[in-house]
């Protein structure tokens, strides 16, 4: 199958893809290369690529594609909350404006990186199946909700368009994140001996590796279309639903000699949410969860004492996504829509 995989230079793309090549696809990559270089350790290895911003693709350039994985986004809060109407346009419309350039290029499965962030804020005794009711707190869930609402519209017998509403992830990638809860807390205590907690505690979050969300993607590409078509699937596995402060003494445990310790201006965060993930083992009994948390917080842990990780990296641009955009925007290779300063520069398709 020819899959295109929009996002391949991020988190999850620099896993998905050598993932998908390994089942035997043809994959070719979308990304606007704002993360580049952004590494822990060596790059991953280059593949076929359109060199453009999500916003510009148009039907000529999807036409003998079978499949698209998007996973382009602005993808956290603080970067959704940099500029709302940006993330709008990026993570909704040009979602959307992709699957129609999509379905008229007769691309025939489209499969939307969602999130179990659209639930929000919820009752924590609660368990959120995916009839469960939405209540985004920031832009960043509101644009999954948008865009999932709209992507339904256009899903009919040819065009097939499955949501996956990944919990929170974690776990080693080449292209880092440290700002996502595990990767943070984990790196604080092996750089400073401080599992440094930036909110009460209190919270509860649905964690995920990276890795299963990457299997997720395999199992629901090769699923029957008559079974997932136009469903939405809570991507993670049941048991592993945590509150930060019990995320904080699994770290703690495994860095020997950390601490807990709370930022001074950390308090109660409205997101707040706990998750079922049966439905997705159930339509799509070729999907196993891999990873259990207390096995990702070990990988993660060795991963940054093999490549010798240091709190400047850990809060400075290379892996913190906000910080990364603020640096490229102060120095003006970026305009104030997000797009690159020398965007011709961008637009030429690269085959390594």
């Amino acid at each position: 199958m020819r899959v295109l995989v929009t996002g391949h230079k991020g988190y999850l793309g620099a896993v998905l893809a050598p993932l998908l090549q390994a089942a035997g696809h043809e994959v070719l990559g979308l990304d606007s290369s704002l993360f580049e270089g952004c590494c822990l350790g060596p790059p991953p290895s280059p593949i076929p690529e359109l060199g453009r911003d999500v916003r510009s693709v148009g039907v000529a350039e999807l036409e003998g594609i079978d499949a698209i994985l998007h996973l382009a986004a602005l993808s956290n809060d603080p970067l959704g909350n940099l500029n709302p109407d940006v993330t709008l346009e990026i993570n909704h419309r040009a979602t959307v404006a992709l699957a129609r350039a999509a379905r008229a290029a007769g691309v025939r499965r489209f499969l939307f990186s969602s999130s179990c962030s659209i639930y929000g804020a919820a009752d924590p005794e609660d368990m959120l199946d995916e009839t469960a009711p939405f209540c985004p707190v920031t832009a960043y869930a509101r644009s999954k909700v948008l865009a999932e609402r709209d992507l339904g519209e256009l899903a009919d017998g040819d065009f097939c368009v499955v949501h996956l509403r990944n919990a929170t992830a974690y776990g080693f990638s080449p292209q880092l994140r440290a700002d996502l809860v595990v990767n943070n807390l984990i790196g604080w205590a092996f750089t400073t001996g401080e599992v440094m907690i930036k909110s009460d505690g209190t919270p509860w979050r649905p964690l995920v590796h990276v890795e299963d969300i990457c299997l997720a993607f395999l199992a629901l590409l090769d699923a029957p279309s008559g079974t997932v078509c136009g469903q939405a699937y809570n991507v993670g596995r049941n048991g592993e639903n945590y509150q930060i402060r019990q995320i904080a003494e699994l770290v703690r445990k495994q860095v020997t000699g950390s601490r807990i310790g709370f930022a001074a201006d950390g308090g109660p965060d409205k997101r707040c949410y706990r998750v079922d993930f049966s439905k997705l083992e159930r339509d799509v009994p070729g999907f196993r969860p891999r990873w259990r948390l207390a096995d990702g917080v070990r990988e993660l842990h060795e991963a940054y004492r093999r490549h010798g990780l240091t709190l400047d990296q850990l809060e400075g641009s290379r892996f913190m996504r906000i910080e990364q955009l603020r640096a490229l925007l102060a120095s003006g290779r970026l305009d104030a829509q997000l797009r690159w300063a020398d965007t011709p520069r961008r637009t030429e398709a690269v085959t390594p």
